[in-house]
């Protein structure tokens, strides 16, 4: 049986999809990781079309949290342009982490 790929959209997210793929963050208040992990995915948003940065706070969203497995943060959620989860990861991603996974959405 294939396993079932979540799928994030506007309403689920707070935000709008990037036109070629979303990178999704799952923050906490107190995550020094997270600050940096923000830094990170903006610029590679900033650098590359059509790939939007969505940062979610945990805590404040714990039904969606529990709903994709999400256990500590940040979390990095690597979304195609139908909000199909393609990649994900925890902890503080590298830059050409990022780049490289991004290459499975676009």
């Amino acid at each position: 049986m294939a396993e079932e790929v979540a799928v994030l959209g506007p309403d689920r997210l707070g935000a709008e999809l990037g036109e070629r793929a979303t990178l999704v963050q799952f923050s906490s208040a107190f995550c020094q990781p997270c600050r940096a992990t923000r830094r990170t995915l903006a610029r590679v948003a900033g650098l590359v079309d059509g790939v939007a940065h969505v940062e979610i706070d945990a805590e404040e969203h714990l039904a969606l949290v529990r709903e994709l497995g999400i256990v500590r943060t940040p979390t990095v959620l690597v979304l195609d342009r139908a909000g199909r989860v393609v990649r994900r990861a925890a902890g503080q991603p590298r830059t050409a982490d990022v780049v490289a996974a991004l290459g499975h959405a676009l």
